[in-house]
Parts: C-alpha cells; structure tokens; sequence
C-alpha cells in the first residue's frame, strides 16, 4: 500500500526547463566569456548546481554557482506549474498519504523559486541541497525525507524527471516513477517502476 509519494521539482512540479538552461547559459557567457549552446547544457537538467559546474570544468565553482542563482531571477516569469499538478497535490492531500519533496535546489532558491507558487502547505517536509552532505544520485536526501516523514521506504514512491533521480529511489530501496512530462523521454529509464505520462496518471498509483 503506498503511504507516501515524495516529488523532485525541476521538470516534475514546476517546468523550469528554460529557466535553468538560459541562465546557465548567460552566466558562462558573462563570467567565463563560453558561448554554449543549449542543447549542449541539457546535462545539468536535475542535477546540483555545482555538480553541473565541476561537469563544465569551472575552477572558481563557489563564486561562480550564486552568480547562476541570480541569473535565474531574470528568467522567473518563464516558470510555471505544471497542469494538473495543483488538483493532483489537492487530491493526494485529501487521500491523507504523506507528502514530501526531494530537490536540487538550494533553500535560497526554493524561497525565491518555489514558494511564490503556493504550494509548500501540501508538504509534510522538503529536503534541499543543503540537508544533506550527499545529493542526488546518492540515497541520503531521499533517506532523511522519509525518515522525517515518519514512513517506511516500500509504501513510497519518489517521482521525477532525471536519471538522478531514478538512481537515488533505486538506492534507497524505492519505487520511482518517470514524470514523462518532464523527462520528455523513456530512453535510460529501463529500470523505472512507473512510467506516467501526465501528471494525473500519479493518482492511479494510491
């Protein structure tokens, strides 16, 4: 019986595909004098930050990474929410199953990025880059959410949109489903539990 469904955001609640990509691009362009293209940065799509900067052999990583977060703010009016996802958190809430959200993203960016959108009150906790000495693909932010959740790891389900997020379920001993909306693709998804193709298939798994 699933208890608890457990959400990344980039590319799962929130389209922020542009949003990462422009400002990543920007900040090479501006900070490192790099023209990229941005098929070329679509690697660093559900990944940390600074993770997706040691990829691009940055060497000054820690002054270059907030210069990206601020970037972003630039490119905000382009995120939105993805549709069906607010009736879905609404319908999951009132089924009472145990909510939580696992990410990437900065608590900084979760303020300036997230919580504008008004849906933090569906979540019982949310893990970001900074609670955790290991990130994503590792099992420790998966782990310490449903640790604070207070569920046992086989009646949850973390959804998401990356290969990072796949292999952090599959270590931490939980199901994953594929936000298709996100990912865009099944290829290197081999191994997913649930593949769903629209935000409202996540009510078929409870």
């Amino acid at each position: 019986m699933v208890t608890s469904i457990i959400f990344d955001i980039d590319g799962t609640i929130l389209d922020t595909e542009q949003i990462v990509l422009k400002s990543l691009q920007k900040v090479l362009k501006d900070e490192l004098n790099k023209e990229v293209q941005l098929h070329e940065l679509r690697f660093a799509l559900g990944i940390p930050g600074k993770e997706t900067l040691k990829k691009l052999n940055i060497s000054n990583i820690e002054e270059v990474h907030p210069k990206w977060s601020k970037a972003e703010l630039e490119f905000l009016h382009e995120v939105s929410v993805f549709e069906e996802i607010e009736d879905v958190l609404k319908e999951l809430s009132l089924r009472q199953l145990k909510l939580g959200i696992v990410t990437s993203k900065t608590k900084k960016d979760l303020n300036e990025g997230f919580e504008p959108f008004g849906l933090n009150g569906y979540f019982g906790h949310i893990i970001c880059a900074c609670d955790t000495v290991q990130h994503k693909p590792k099992p420790d932010p998966l782990v310490a959410c449903l640790e604070k959740l207070d569920v046992p790891y086989d009646s949850a389900i973390y959804i998401g949109d990356s290969i990072y997020d796949m292999q952090c379920a599959k270590s931490a001993g939980v199901k994953f489903a594929l936000a298709l909306w996100g990912s865009k693709t099944t290829v290197g998804f081999e191994k997913a539990d649930y593949v769903l193709n629209k935000p409202m298939d996540i009510l078929n798994l409870v």
